[in-house]
């Protein structure tokens, strides 16, 4: 007699009442937050194709009215925006670099049981968690290193974040083991070339979580930019955006004194925010594309240490 298939043996439960009313509840409340936290972000992308008439008035809800790309088409025709798209690229990716080339030897070396003094070198990165030296004092520091109006002064002093070194150090721990690390050591294998060869190509989820937590924050950044870069050609998209908004409402509020030119200031004040919706838009764009690439790692990675045994 022939082994019946595996297939042919499952056998469909019958879902309870209490389930179907438990998944119907839940399915009702996710979907609510979902078009809680989506719509904002679909009312921009309206509004930054409509009419700005229409979504100064309110008219904008649920489709765009007044089909229009100008904001996209002055935002593109800025150069002073393209240069800062182009910087925050060269910022961002930099910054990875050296985000990754200090956290991943740091987080592999202090993950090690055999490291001595890994412990007070952990208390002393965990005391910075808490306490800073303040602005003032940074600011000398990266003034004394001659950082100012370079690329090094965004850089260098976020060069490490110890709540991301803690995460890799945990993935380390917890999927680097010890046997491996011997058994590789039988064969002679060194210190670096185990770190690079062995644990490297085992933690790409930790690698992509990084990628992402460093790459986002360096994209979003404009505070450093505004303390340390005084060089327009220097700044990235953000303070761009920043300056254009803090400019265009200064001079809005200084000709909203003059009764003659209301109907151009009206005009002005559209356009102005028909810009700011097309500007959050194309700002966004890098860091939607970069989910896709790692989402497969990203629960991965925040489930690090989430689970023992």
């Amino acid at each position: 007699m022939k082994p019946i298939a595996a297939s042919r043996l499952k056998v469909k439960q019958k879902r309870s009442k209490e389930d179907v009313l438990f998944d119907t509840i839940n399915f009702t409340v996710l979907t609510l937050i979902l078009l809680i936290v989506a719509y904002p972000l679909y009312w921009v992308i309206i509004s930054s194709i409509s009419n700005p008439g229409a979504v100064s008035s309110g008219q904008v809800l649920w489709r765009p009215i007044g089909f229009t790309l100008r904001g996209y088409a002055e935002v593109f025709a800025d150069t002073a925006v393209m240069r800062g798209f182009w910087n925050a690229i060269v910022y961002t990716v930099c910054g990875v670099l050296v985000n990754l080339f200090v956290t991943l030897p740091t987080a592999y070396a202090l993950s090690r049981n055999n490291f001595s003094g890994r412990k007070p070198i952990m208390i002393f990165y965990m005391i910075t968690m808490f306490f800073g030296g303040g602005l003032i004092p940074t600011y000398l520091v990266v003034k004394n290193l001659h950082m100012i109006n370079t690329i090094w002064a965004l850089i260098l002093p976020g060069s490490l974040s110890v709540f991301n070194m803690i995460v890799a150090r945990t993935f380390f721990k917890t999927n680097i083991s010890q046997e491996l690390y011997e058994a590789a050591e039988i064969d002679g294998c060194t210190q670096g070339r185990f770190f690079f060869e062995i644990a490297l190509p085992l933690s790409k989820a930790i690698v992509a979580i990084l990628v992402l937590y460093y790459g986002v924050g360096h994209w979003n950044a404009y505070f450093s930019a505004l303390i340390y870069i005084s060089d327009k050609n220097m700044y990235p998209l953000q303070l761009v955006l920043r300056n254009i908004l803090i400019t265009n409402q200064a001079a809005l509020a200084q000709a909203a004194t003059s009764e003659a030119a209301r109907a151009a200031l009206r005009e002005k004040q559209e356009l102005i925010a028909l810009m700011k919706y097309s500007l959050i838009i194309i700002s966004s764009i890098p860091v939607l594309a970069m989910y896709p690439f790692i989402q497969k790692h990203f629960v991965k990675g925040v489930m690090i240490g989430s689970v023992k045994g």
